[in-house]
């Protein structure tokens, strides 16, 4: 039963989306700890699978989930520019 749960959870798109910018979080606030270009640029690339993975979800007709996501994007994204101004 934990398999089906998980593997319905792995298709819908809202679900990967904030799995993605759960991972572009930690993959950031790596770099705010240790501002390496290593880590920068992980960051980097985890922000773009989420910002893709955001786009797939557009597609999904939940316009309350969509926007929470738009604005989680956004805050991570603005994070990653504070670290590479510094």
């Amino acid at each position: 039963m934990k398999n089906n749960i998980s593997s319905t959870q792995t298709q819908n798109p809202i679900a990967q989306a904030q799995q993605s910018i759960e991972h572009a979080h930690h993959a950031i606030r790596q770099a705010q700890s240790h501002p390496s270009p290593e880590l920068i640029e992980q960051a980097q690339n985890s922000l773009e699978r989420a910002e893709h993975s955001v786009q797939q979800a557009a597609n999904v007709d939940n316009d309350a989930a969509y926007e929470l996501l738009r604005e989680d994007l956004a805050q991570e994204v603005a994070a990653l520019q504070e670290v590479k101004t510094q």
